[in-house]
């Protein structure tokens, strides 16, 4: 069973580990409304799907391509088991590493605009 676009689209949000509070923010929608894309209960159109792909910093076409298994499908399949020792499958190795690797820059974003947040409220309010 294909899986639908709000899949496909929730699934990205969650790699990146954006909230839906984020998504709606990006978007100018409140979070109830951008839940309800999610959730299928409103309809998406292509300009409101390249606005988040913008945001997922993705194509529109790798939405539409994207296939959780390919990603997550092999990541606990064991290999081997010698003498009580299992070795995990490792091909997944390079994913595993961009998607840690977004998640970092993702958090590096967050902490400098919450620090130039700190400096704005410093300058209009002084230091606690």
């Amino acid at each position: 069973m294909p899986t639908s676009i709000k899949n496909k689209i929730k699934s990205i949000r969650e790699l990146k580990n954006y909230t839906q509070e984020y998504m709606a923010e990006q978007l100018g929608v409140t979070q109830a409304g951008y839940s309800k894309i999610e959730k299928g209960k409103t309809i998406l159109s292509y300009i409101k799907l390249v606005e988040i792909a913008r945001i997922l910093e993705v194509s529109v076409e790798d939405i539409l391509s994207f296939d959780g298994q390919r990603y997550f499908g092999n990541f606990n399949k064991v290999i081997g088991n010698n003498n009580g020792s299992i070795l995990i499958n490792t091909e997944n190795t390079t994913t595993l590493k961009v998607l840690y690797e977004d998640k970092i820059k993702l958090l590096e974003k967050l902490l400098h605009k919450t620090e130039a947040e700190l400096e704005r409220y410093k300058e209009k309010f002084g230091e606690i």
